[in-house]
């Protein structure tokens, strides 16, 4: 298993791009990992898949090139978060921590000690199916996930100086769908309450030396996020690239 394409990009200063893939196919995540994406985005809060087709899902991504996978648990799958580890995900994205506790707790299921309590197995592609020595694998697993914490709700917001002061929390990261939603302004995502709560939470990761991860809307609010100090920039959604070229296709066809 590579070291973390993601983790590289920051030690080097600079941001890794990523990519949500809601198509679950395997040659999907082999094809997007072969086009230089730092990683993929695969999420399981909202979407329902058994751990063996994960597993292939990951594997795939592995055969196409160095991208890390992120993963999204359902919020309080915690044990699930170590698996998700085993099977080759560099990164957990955890959805709509609410305390400093909870987010202590995401580190204890996700970081061997002493940042957590992972529980240790070594026989899986992790640790290079037990090709690791035990110490050297339980270093090198420390320093090759990540955790990301998203901030969901506006009480959260209150919060995130605290959360990201947590020792094994790497990134913080704003959901501002859910946010707008739970504002009362759905969809508004330049609202300005959720503008001000992107910047407190932004605000919360440098004080605390940590990294920030956002969600864009395109190429160039990539860019700009990554001039404003974002060191993960997910671009874009495979269903939204696809959708678009579909109704552009028939939209054309129907015009000539």
């Amino acid at each position: 298993m590579h070291e973390s394409k993601v983790l590289e990009r920051i030690r080097n200063n600079e941001t890794a791009c990523g990519v949500t893939l809601h198509l679950h196919d395997p040659s999907l995540f082999e094809m997007t990992a072969s086009l230089d994406y730092d990683a993929i985005w695969l999420d399981l809060e909202h979407h329902s898949e058994n751990g063996v087709h994960i597993s292939e899902l990951i594997r795939a991504t592995r055969a196409g090139g160095q991208t890390d996978v992120i993963v999204r648990p359902g919020r309080g799958e915690f044990a699930r978060m170590a698996r998700l580890l085993e099977v080759g995900a560099h990164g957990i994205m955890y959805p709509g921590c609410t305390s400093v506790a909870e987010a202590e707790e995401v580190v204890r299921w996700a970081k061997f000690a002493p940042l957590g309590s992972r529980g240790f197995d070594g026989s899986n592609v992790d640790s290079n199916f037990m090709g690791r020595p035990m110490t050297e694998y339980l270093e090198w697993a420390n320093a090759n996930t990540f955790v990301i914490i998203q901030i969901e709700d506006i009480q959260t917001v209150e919060l995130a100086h605290d959360i990201a002061k947590v020792d094994g929390v790497d990134m913080l990261m704003l959901g501002p769908a859910d946010l707008s939603v739970r504002l009362g302004y759905p969809g508004q995502m330049d609202h300005p309450m959720v503008a001000e709560a992107q910047r407190r939470v932004v605000e919360a990761a440098q004080n605390a030396g940590k990294n920030w991860a956002i969600t864009t809307r395109g190429p160039e609010h990539a860019r700009q996020m990554s001039e404003a100090g974002a060191k993960l920039v997910f671009q874009g959604a495979d269903v939204v690239f696809i959708k678009n070229a579909l109704v552009n296709a028939i939209r054309e066809f129907r015009q000539s």
